[in-house]
């Protein structure tokens, strides 16, 4: 009976190319990349480009290549002369049409009474602002009357003048009565009447539930502040609301691209190059104990394989393969050195190769290698022990000075510019006049732009000193910076960058009288 061939397998584990520069190259890339973008739209936003109209120069680029008029037709030219957009020209542009804030009236219930009214505001468009142009602002009435008895009733809005503006009749009980009132359009203006009347005489309304939205604009859209600045689209986060693309974090986010990205992974690379290291001199020793055993370094190295060293474990397997296929041993290690590329391998493995060409004692040579790169990594260890304080020093004088600004912008710069808004006694200049002392209008986005930017420049250089205090490295600086600059962008976006410090437009509100008064009879013509 024939016996059956017994199957070689071979293992080929073969070198290969070292992909760690190419990756290194391709973030680099797409970092640069990112970076310039976000650069290209902060300094278009900043204000650091004069431009002939004073509008920010994202707003005339974005606006002079895509504004069209209502046939279609390009009017982007408005936006490239030095003449600032009208309204109309503002409503071509996307960026910069306004969109409406709803202003609602509800919550309130009249009780028995057979007529009754409040007095209430409508804000809107300055008429002088639009050069001529209408705004539409429809307003919404939803109400629900009910009386003892059937009763004929009348629900209006009348201006100061009188006129009514829109109404409507109905009989409570009834399967049709639906009371509402829908106008097309409300002019801004103050001390509109809402009235409900009974027409029957002696029928009293025993309850009157209402609420009242107006679509209300200001010519500012929303996202842009009132001298369009970028501003972004509003994410709501749960109870908090951010604008997480305000052309103030293109800033922070330009420096984070630049720094962070390559140097995360060069960190990832060389903390892995680190863990080799540490798992070194023990190898070293072990290779020394075989060696003094009798064992030539290819069986000692095929031994050692089936030990555990960490992070070294694959490059041990591999010295083994190469062995298993005849390579020499001074090439083996001399491809092991070049493989994981750190000083500290290298000059061990040089001195290894060269006792094992020369014919020394190498179990000597080995000892001595395994307690120099102990002794090195014991020294690297010492380092980071006695500079982890420093850093921490670094990172929480970071945390002082964040606090300190963020605590200026959000409490001190406010109240400044509340005490002085009014501009009344202030002259020509705005301000308020204390004694011979006239403290200036000021603008909080100024200064909550000043306060960010220097934010953001002390992380980079915190970052930087703190990396490189740490292992000598400017990659591991830069990853702190990118870390500290996260850090800034999180807390400005949940706490700075509030609706009265960017420039957002408050809404005015329909301002219902606090009283309720008994109309004039109205005419209904």
């Amino acid at each position: 009976m024939a016996r059956k061939k017994e199957k070689i397998t071979v293992k080929l584990d073969l070198p290969k190319d070292d992909s760690t520069l190419t990756k290194l190259y391709a973030i680099l890339f797409v970092s640069i990349l990112l970076g310039l973008c976000t650069a290209t739209v902060w300094a278009t936003n900043s204000g650091f480009i004069p431009t002939q109209n004073g509008e920010p120069m994202f707003t005339n680029l974005y606006c002079g290549i895509t504004a069209k008029d209502s046939q279609g037709n390009s009017i982007g030219e408005q936006f490239n002369s030095n003449v600032k957009p009208d309204y109309s020209a503002n409503q071509s542009c996307s960026i910069l049409q306004d969109a409406p804030d709803r202003v609602v009236w509800e919550g309130e219930e009249w009780k028995s009474l057979t007529k009754q009214g409040k007095n209430f505001d409508v804000p809107g468009v300055d008429p002088e602002q639009t050069g001529g142009i209408t705004v539409l602002q429809p307003l919404w009435v939803n109400c629900s009357v009910s009386a003892d008895t059937q009763t004929d009733y009348i629900v209006a809005i009348r201006s100061q003048s009188g006129e009514i503006m829109d109404s409507y009749s109905g009989t409570t009980d009834t399967a049709n009565d639906e009371c509402k009132i829908e106008m097309v359009t409300i002019p801004p203006d103050t001390r509109y009447e809402f009235l409900v009347f009974s027409m029957e005489e002696g029928k009293r309304i025993s309850s009157f539930d209402f609420d009242m939205t107006v679509h209300y604009y200001d010519g500012i859209p929303s996202n842009m502040n009132n001298k369009s600045f970028w501003l972004g689209p509003e994410v709501e986060l749960g109870p908090k609301s951010i604008r997480p693309f305000i052309f103030l974090n293109f800033f922070g986010m330009m420096f984070f691209f630049f720094l962070y990205p390559a140097s995360f992974y060069w960190e990832r690379v060389e903390n892995a190059k680190n863990e080799v290291e540490e798992k070194f001199p023990d190898f070293l020793r072990d290779l020394a104990e075989y060696w003094k055993g009798g064992l030539s370094m290819t069986v000692a190295i095929q031994t050692l394989a089936t030990s555990e060293y960490g992070a070294l474990n694959d490059e041990v397997k591999k010295m083994s393969d190469q062995l298993s296929w005849g390579i020499k041993f001074s090439d083996v290690i001399k491809q092991f050195a070049e493989r994981v590329g750190t000083p500290l391998v290298q000059r061990a493995i040089a001195l290894i190769a060269e006792a094992d060409r020369a014919g020394g004692k190498i179990s000597d040579i080995l000892v001595t290698a395994a307690n120099d790169s102990r002794e090195l990594k014991f020294l690297e260890g010492e380092r980071r022990r006695a500079i982890g304080s420093y850093i921490a020093v670094i990172w929480t004088s970071y945390f002082v000075f964040l606090g300190v600004i963020v605590t200026l912008a959000v409490v001190f710069i406010p109240a400044i510019a509340g005490s002085n808004s009014s501009g009344e006694d202030g002259g020509d200049s705005g301000g308020q006049t204390i004694g011979n002392m006239t403290i200036r209008n000021i603008d909080p986005l100024f200064f909550l732009t000043v306060f960010y930017y220097g934010v953001t420049m002390q992380a980079v250089g915190n970052g930087t000193m703190a990396g490189l205090m740490s292992t000598g490295r400017f990659s591991t600086g830069f990853k702190h910076s990118g870390m500290m600059i996260l850090v800034s962008l999180v807390v400005f976006n949940f706490l700075a960058f509030t609706p009265n410090l960017i420039g957002i437009t408050e809404v005015p509100g329909l301002n219902p009288s606090s009283g309720t008064f008994v109309p004039s009879p109205l005419f209904l013509g």
